[in-house]
């Protein structure tokens, strides 16, 4: 474990000004936690005892982020936002918000805080480590251990036993054995966060967590799964398995797609209308929530026809892999048959009761076997007619041999689209007017 204290120039200036204001400042938080590390890391929050109102008149620039908490926004030359927030102690709390009072010292502030691994401090000028919990040596066990005492820590915020089981997940870390029984305790009240966190906290796992597996089983061992997203609690241990096979992408706009391939995947099982359910209660926008629902829908329609066309030795013909197409839809293909063939590898490690030590190399050992029907499928989506607005004909047209408008007109249009499906050769206007007026003859 090499430290990385790769503190920017402008954090160094901003702790510099409040100092020459008069004021304690430090480097603390998660990038003193992942320097300690040796991890890269952006975002350097910074600890002082300047008051919110002192730090607004040290900087020209700053945003009130959080004043009634302590947190100024300081923008530098570069327009980047770095949050300066005074040293506090909690006077009251309430499992979801604090009242704090000001005029702490440091190590008042450090005592506040979740864990051992966030309870430290760095000065990037005399480059000394304020560590009064031992956080190095955690990090160095590999241990996320609450400070002082974990039940209290978590009744002042609940949201504290889930980030600990990121926090474990993340860095391949144990709970220590007292912060687990209070993780245990508390995953009864988690009910009390809102939902917009609980959310957050999925989304954040999904983006930082290789292996999220672990994670969400230990959402499930403690209770937390319970009482926050009681759909997944009983979930198949290899439908958690197979998250750890879709990539992670990061918490960067280019990586959104890979974090709702992986929470569809949490879904990818239920019934639409169950994941409707949960998706609109968890705040998820409605073009996220209808995707991953969509997708969740369209297995538990065709999940079993196409578990036993994979026990065939032969693949599937093209008509079939068009009509799966055809209730997926085009552009959700690719995300779909993903998720398929990551939860064939996982069911199928854990039917051979494989050591599931590295998922990265399970992903490369099954691959092969899987990827081709990615692969057709797509082909076949942007190939071939499987939507309505593929057909060679429209409403107009059946009109003009007959067909009435109402339910008739749709319903033709439907059993033309299966027609096309078993054969793509048949979508020309002359043999699809034909067959409408065999339908209706």
């Amino acid at each position: 474990m090499s430290a990385r204290f790769d503190v920017p120039d402008q954090v160094r200036e901003i702790i510099a000004r409040l100092e020459r204001a008069g004021h304690e400042a430090w480097c603390v938080g998660g990038a003193v936690r992942d320097a300690l590390l040796g991890h890269a890391h952006l975002d350097w929050d910074l600890a002082t005892s300047a008051t919110p109102t002192a730090v607004m008149k040290i900087f020209k620039r700053t945003v009130p982020v959080g004043v009634e908490f302590g947190t100024v926004g300081v923008l530098d030359d570069q327009g980047t936002l770095h949050e300066v927030t005074t040293f506090r102690r909690d006077v009251k709390t309430d499992g979801r918000h604090a009242v704090v009072e000001f005029g702490a010292s440091l190590e008042d502030d450090l005592a506040r805080r979740d864990f051992t691994i966030n309870a430290i401090a760095y000065h990037p000028k005399s480059e000394e480590i304020r560590d009064p919990f031992e956080g190095r040596l955690d990090l160095k066990r590999g241990l996320v251990r609450a400070v002082g005492d974990a039940e209290a820590r978590m009744r002042e915020d609940r949201l504290r036993a889930l980030r600990a089981l990121r926090f474990a997940s993340r860095f391949g870390f144990h709970v220590e054995p007292s912060t687990w029984e209070a993780i245990k305790h508390s995953a009864p009240h988690l009910g009390r966060l809102s939902p917009e966190r609980v959310k957050q906290e999925l989304e954040k796992t999904m983006e930082q967590v290789e292996r999220p597996s672990i994670a969400l089983e230990w959402w499930r061992e403690t209770g937390a799964l319970t009482t926050l997203v009681p759909l997944l609690a009983a979930v198949p241990p290899a439908r958690f398995l197979a998250l750890d096979l879709i990539p992670r992408g990061g918490a960067t706009p280019e990586g959104r797609g890979a974090t709702i391939s992986r929470l569809a995947m949490l879904f990818f099982g239920e019934t639409e209308r169950d994941v409707q359910a949960v998706l609109k209660a968890l705040r998820f926008s409605n073009a996220d929530g209808a995707w991953m629902s969509h997708l969740a829908g369209a297995w538990a329609a065709l999940g079993a026809e196409i578990r036993e066309t994979g026990r065939a030795a032969e693949p599937p013909a093209d008509a079939v892999v068009r009509r799966w197409v055809a209730r997926v839809g085009r552009t959700r293909v690719e995300s779909f048959f993903s998720l398929v063939a990551a939860l064939r590898q996982a069911e199928q490690a854990a039917l051979r009761q494989a050591e599931y030590a590295d998922a990265a190399l399970l992903a490369t050992a099954g691959a092969t076997a899987v990827d081709p029907l990615v692969r057709r499928a797509v082909q076949i989506a942007f190939r071939d007619p499987v939507e309505l607005a593929d057909l060679a004909v429209d409403g107009d047209d059946l009109r003009t041999v007959g067909v009435l408008p109402g339910p008739a007109l749709g319903q033709t249009l439907q059993a033309l689209m299966v027609w096309v499906l078993e054969d793509p050769a048949r979508n020309v206007r002359t043999a699809l007017l034909a067959k409408a007026k065999e339908l209706h003859g």
